[in-house]
């Protein structure tokens, strides 16, 4: 007997999901409960039937939109790694394991869309879903058990109405795309998103989606009035369909809820003039100094000012030497005179010049965040780089208390002992970002942050891998003391699988809290019951996705 209940034991925590229902059953019902379980781990494992998967998507599809040139079968030719590689950000994950990729399925049409989810999910198959291929551990385009790549960057339509001002954009649409079209169509029209031009609308908007216009109009879901999904039945829902309870569930909480097949979203008014600077400040400088000031007054200036800080790895000033630049960029919503004004008075420490200021417009100011050279045309910002030649790693933070110098200095310390290049990204909050409830979408970081944290690392030599991931991880913890704490919040875009995560095929209720919370905090209750709700059988997971529970 004693033997018999080890052997339960291990079993439940061997197979945690697969026991989670009998967790609340009373004692006899319990082992009973188990019992049967055992029965089905002993049975065979039904392997996905791959042939039928490609027959089921073929006849799911019609002659008018045929989906055989949207397949890619998985093997080792170059056409195929090439299909895989131009959309893979991460060189880390650059090389597919054929074993578990069964295909990529390239979607031309919404009835490829429709077809995948349906097949996938009849022959036990796992679909991973891609727009630009920027998910930090690989997420979209990686799994341990047998799955197919449901790659979306097809799918890129951009509709602007400058009247309404609003447009519908689909999920593989770059954000770049999108700039370069609301431009075409309106010189004083923006969207508030992110800096990276090639991430893909998709997955950008569905996590959240930070930017620098965020202190004066918010982040990008908080401009998202409508969005078609295809569902777990194949079905495609827009807003009035799907319901309030999932339109806000993907307004931040990721792909756990079905497939995002394009979003309408508000535009917001600007000026036709902005301006922008760059300005460096190293340790010699006085950077510590000046930093320690920006965390004092960055979330406080007025909404129409951006200002994000930047330390950074660099040579220092004499041979062999290196030492932290303090990089400090801005956007500001008007004038460069005006913007003096409000330096001069609030952040003098930073000894702003005329001659580090530069007035543009907003399109021109996206070229300007992604760090190319003044007189670049606009058409670069529809490039699609098709390979990409840097592993990386990315973690997050959330301060809501200034890092004192002497954390600041523990953080430069632990920066120069990594040999691959590694900075710090200190976003600000403030302006309507502390006015929006915690609520109001999946997303929750709010009112209370002084700024958020992205820690960053890349290297080119494979070897130097598991060194830069020990050091990114030896970094996170000098940080611990000064960010936020039960639970240490991260933000959801920068996927981090070290603060927690599922196999590929199974989802620990547990396990799916510790992140979850980091990600949702409040919020995760009422996702995991939109989850129960809308994908009872957890067709849509991967690593860090939400499990379906219902909520009491």
């Amino acid at each position: 007997m004693k033997e018999a209940l080890v052997f339960l034991l291990f079993l439940t925590k061997k197979f945690p999901e697969k026991f989670n229902s009998c967790s609340k059953k009373k004692e006899t019902l319990y082992v009973l409960c188990l019992v049967l379980l055992i029965s089905v781990l002993k049975a065979p494992v039904t392997k996905p039937n791959f042939g039928k998967f490609i027959e089921c998507l073929r006849d799911r599809t019609t002659p008018e939109n045929p989906i055989t040139d949207a397949i890619s079968i998985a093997d080792n030719t170059t056409t195929f790694l090439s299909s895989y590689v131009s959309y893979t950000k991460n060189k880390r994950f650059s090389s597919p394991n054929l074993k578990n990729l069964l295909a990529i399925i390239a979607a031309k049409h919404i009835s490829h869309v429709q077809a995948t989810v349906v097949c996938a999910k009849s022959n036990g198959i796992q679909i991973r879903i891609r727009s630009g291929g920027h998910d930090n551990e690989g997420f979209s385009y990686v799994s341990s058990v047998p799955f197919v790549i449901l790659d979306m960057h097809n799918l890129r339509s951009i509709d602007v109405n400058v009247t309404s001002k609003n447009a519908w954009i689909q999920a593989g649409a770059t954000l770049g795309e999108l700039y370069v079209k609301i431009n075409e169509a309106s010189q004083t029209l923006a969207f508030p998103a992110g800096v990276c031009p090639t991430v893909g609308a998709g997955g950008h908007i569905s996590g959240g989606g930070f930017g620098n216009l965020m202190r004066k109009f918010g982040i990008t879901v908080d401009h998202v009035i409508d969005a078609q999904l295809i569902d777990v039945k194949g079905k495609l829902l827009n807003r009035a369909a799907m319901g309030e309870d999932l339109f806000w569930a993907i307004r931040g909480g990721g792909s756990s809820f079905g497939v995002i097949l394009s979003w309408k979203i508000n535009l917001v008014e600007v000026p036709k003039i902005l301006t922008v600077f760059k300005v460096n400040k190293t340790l010699e400088q006085g950077g510590t100094d000046v930093l320690y000031k920006w965390q004092l007054v960055a979330n406080e200036l007025p909404d129409s000012l951006f200002i994000t800080a930047w330390p950074r790895t660099v040579n220092g000033p004499k041979p062999g030497e290196r030492t932290i630049a303090v990089v400090f960029y801005a956007q500001f919503l008007g004038p460069t005179d005006k913007l003096m004004e409000i330096m001069d008075e609030s952040f003098a420490e930073l000894e702003l010049s005329r001659e580090d200021c530069h007035e543009m417009s907003w399109l021109n100011t996206t070229l300007f965040w992604a760090n190319y050279p003044a007189g670049t045309p606009k058409s670069v910002l529809l490039d699609r780089p098709s390979t990409n030649s840097v592993s990386f790693k990315s973690k997050s933070d959330f301060v809501k208390k200034p890092i004192p110098k002497k954390g600041l200095e523990k953080l430069w310390k632990t920066m120069f002992k990594f040999n691959s290049s590694v900075s710090l990204q200190f976003n600000p909050y403030g302006g309507v970002m502390d006015r929006i409830p915690a609520t109001a979408t999946a997303f929750p970081h709010r009112k209370g942050n002084l700024f958020k944290v992205q820690y960053s690392t890349m290297w080119f030599d494979a070897n130097a891998t598991e060194s830069s991931l020990a050091m990114m991880k030896e970094l996170f913890e000098v940080a611990e003391p000064y960010v936020s704490s039960n639970p240490r919040e991260a933000f959801f875009n920068f996927r981090d699988i070290d603060i927690g995560s599922n196999p590929s095929g199974e989802t620990n209720v547990d396990e799916a809290k510790i992140y979850g919370y980091k990600y949702f905090l409040g919020n995760l209750k009422r996702l995991m019951d939109v989850k129960a709700k809308y994908d009872p059988e957890n067709f849509f997971k991967n690593e860090q996705s939400i499990p379906p529970v219902r909520v009491k």
